[in-house]
């Protein structure tokens, strides 16, 4: 006897409205941010600025591809063909967000190795002026974001604003060096300790959202088969699978074999496991596939 149960995740329409906002709003602020801070950087002849302003600038389309993703999956509704709407565009898109990064990155070594070559004249205290004006953009949208439970692509907006935010202070402090020592090495070396931030930004966000392509379990499955094995009325528990459809949806799938003696007690035991799996591991959506002992699925291996 096989059923499918399920729970709703929990993240209600509020909740999604909420985030497609947030994105858009922190997207709109950083577009306005790198305009500023690139102007500086070209007028002032910082390459630490200008990397700060591309920065600003990727950071802005991966917002903006985060919302798109965030404004699709709430429009889109389960149907004939998807089933579950389009809710994997949010892992498909941080993902993206990250291989975006490394171009970057490429960038500012480059430009900071020319610098370090040949060595131009700059204007510490403007260029930290505009530095500092970026660090008030980052502070603003960290504070725009926060609150409550994020989501992957907000949690990817949060990491490229935290990255944003240490590249502009060191802007400001490379600056400051520039002003008191007239070494100008200060500003292609915080070029390339950005560069450095926003690798760190990039694997943390590819990690994330490579462990929902690849379908990695988000909890021990061990966990959860000896959890059950608890629940009086199951006798054993095989196929046992667990994984993220996006970050805010969790489903799994399981054989159980029970002892129960009519079709209301198995309802009442799929009752209970289904709530121990969204109450204690966070599922969403479980299907739990029940036979009694003596069923011939009592051959199913433990693991498939």
């Amino acid at each position: 006897m096989g059923t499918t149960q399920s729970h709703n995740s929990g993240h209600g329409h509020g909740n999604g409205e909420r985030s497609i906002r947030k994105l858009a709003g922190v997207a709109l602020i950083n577009i306005v941010g790198f305009v500023i801070e690139l102007a500086g950087g070209l007028l002032f002849g910082s390459v630490a600025l200008i990397g700060d302003a591309f920065h600003m600038l990727f950071d802005a389309l991966a917002y903006v591809l985060a919302f798109g993703a965030a404004y699709v999956s709430r429009r889109a509704e389960p149907g004939e063909y998807w089933s579950y709407g389009l809710d994997r565009v949010e892992p498909f898109t941080a993902f993206l967000n990250g291989i975006l990064l490394v171009p970057m990155v490429g960038y500012l070594v480059w430009e900071s190795y020319q610098r370090f070559l040949n060595p131009i004249e700059i204007d510490p205290l403007m260029t930290a002026g505009l530095a500092t004006g970026g660090l008030l953009v980052n502070f603003a949208s960290v504070y725009y974001l926060q609150g409550g439970e994020m989501n992957l692509n907000e949690k990817g907006a949060y990491y490229h604003l935290i990255g944003d935010t240490g590249a502009s202070v060191a802007v400001i402090v490379s600056m400051l060096v520039v002003e008191f020592t007239g070494s100008t090495l200060a500003d292609p070396t915080t070029a390339v300790l950005i560069a450095v931030i926003i690798i760190w930004s990039a694997v943390k966000l590819l990690r994330e959202s490579g462990e929902i392509f690849f379908q990695r379990s988000p909890v021990s499955v061990d966990e959860i088969e000896n959890r059950l094995r608890e629940v009086d009325g199951v006798v054993s528990i095989a196929d046992v699978h667990v994984w993220q459809l996006s970050s805010t949806i969790r489903v799994a799938s399981m054989h159980l074999q029970d002892n129960v003696q009519s079709l209301e007690e198995r309802e009442n035991l799929k009752k209970r496991v289904v709530d121990v799996l969204h109450e204690e591991f966070g599922v969403d959506h479980a299907t739990v596939d029940m036979s009694a002992e003596t069923s011939e699925l009592s051959q199913v291996p433990e693991h498939s």
